[in-house]
C-alpha cells in the first residue's frame, strides 16, 4: 500500500500492473484520479470514501463528485447518518466503515468546577461564533471554564475570540496547538464542545469518547451518525443558548452531589455512560477488520 495526491502517480506508471485497488478519498478533490483508473480498468478495485464537503455540499451540485459516485465499484462512509444523503441510487453500494483512535486513560477531574474543550480550527464550518456566544450568555457564573484550540483560519473569527476573552466571559483561545496537547486537555477536560454546521464524522469527537469525555455537540447528521439518535447531549445548530443551558446543567449536575461510581442519573452521568457504549465503534481493530473487508470485496 501507498499513499499518493494523484493516480497515476510515477509507480503507476512505469509498473502499470502492479495496483489491485484505488481508494479514492473524498469525491470531488479525487475526481481525476477516479476517472483515470475507470478509464483504464472500469470499476474493478475502485472505491470512494466520502467526507462531510462531498455528502453534504458538493455531491449535490458538482459534477465532478458526481461522476465518483457513479463511477466507484464501493462507497464509503464515516457514520451511520452518512447512508441517507448519498443518492438512492447509489446506496446499495455504500458501506460504514467508522475512523478508529486507540483508547486513551480516564484521568481523575475535580468536582469544583467543570472544564469544558473545543478543539478545532476556527472557520466557519466549525462555528465557533456559537460557542463564543455561549460563553458571553455564561459570563458572571461561577464554576465553569471554557478552553477553545484551534488556528484562526478566518481572521475576522479570531478577531472575535480575543474579544471573547476580553469581554470577562469564561471563554480563553489557546490558538493552534499540537494534537498531543489537544488530547491531552480532552482527557483533563469534563466536556467536549462540538459545534459543527457541516461534518463528515469528527475525528475530535471519537477521540473524546475513547479518552472517557463526554461530548455535547451540535444535532447535525454527522455528529448523531457518531454519537447515536437516543444521545442526550445535542443543542440545535447554531442554538447558543441551548449550548449555554447544557452547559450549565453539566457544571450543577458535576458540582453538586454526583456518584463517583457513575451510577447517578444526572446528565453528566447519563452522558458518560452513552459515550462508553458508543466507544467500541471506534476500535483500530474494527476498523481494520472493515478495511480489509473492502478491499477482499473491491478485488474479488
Amino acid at each position: 500500500a501507498r499513499i499518493v495526491r494523484t493516480w497515476p502517480d510515477e509507480k503507476a506508471l512505469t509498473h502499470p500492473a502492479h495496483d489491485q485497488v484505488l481508494l479514492a478519498l473524498h469525491a470531488r478533490r479525487s475526481a481525476a484520479s477516479v476517472a483515470a483508473w475507470a478509464q483504464q480498468r472500469g470499476n474493478h478495485g475502485l472505491g470512494v470514501v466520502l467526507t462531510g464537503t462531498d455528502l453534504y455540499r458538493d455531491i449535490a451540485s458538482d459534477a465532478s463528485a458526481q461522476q465518483s459516485l457513479a463511477l466507484a465499484r464501493a462507497l464509503v462512509v464515516l457514520q451511520e447518518r452518512a447512508i441517507d444523503s448519498v443518492p438512492p441510487a447509489h446506496q446499495a453500494r455504500t458501506r460504514v466503515i467508522f475512523q478508529s483512535t486507540g483508547m486513551r486513560q480516564t484521568l481523575s477531574r475535580t468536582h469544583r468546577h467543570l472544564r469544558a474543550v473545543a478543539v478545532g480550527h476556527l472557520r466557519d464550518e466549525k462555528d465557533p461564533l456559537t460557542l463564543m456566544r455561549a460563553a458571553e450568555l455564561l459570563r458572571g457564573e461561577a464554576g465553569l471554564y471554557i478552553d477553545h484550540l484551534g488556528a484562526a483560519l478566518d481572521p475576522a473569527l479570531g478577531e472575535a475570540a480575543r474579544r471573547t476573552q476580553a469581554s470577562g466571559a469564561p471563554y480563553r483561545w489557546l490558538g493552534a496547538r499540537s494534537h498531543a496537547e489537544a488530547l491531552k486537555r480532552m482527557q483533563r477536560a469534563h466536556l467536549l464542545v462540538h459545534m459543527s454546521r457541516i461534518e463528515g464524522g469528527a475525528h475530535v469527537v471519537m477521540e473524546a469518547v475513547c479518552s472517557g469525555t463526554p461530548v455535547v455537540a451540535s444535532r447535525i447528521d454527522g455528529n448523531v451518525g457518531m454519537l447515536g439518535a437516543d444521545y442526550q447531549g445535542y443543542f440545535a445548530p447554531g442554538d447558543a443558548q441551548a449550548l449555554a443551558a447544557l452547559l450549565r446543567r453539566c457544571r450543577d449536575d458535576l458540582t453538586g452531589h454526583p456518584a463517583q461510581d457513575g451510577s447517578g442519573t444526572g446528565l453528566m452521568a447519563t452522558l458518560a455512560r452513552q459515550c462508553a457504549a458508543r466507544a467500541t465503534l471506534f476500535s483500530p481493530q474494527r476498523e481494520q477488520a472493515a478495511l480489509e473487508q473492502l478491499v477482499m470485496d473491491l478485488v474479488r
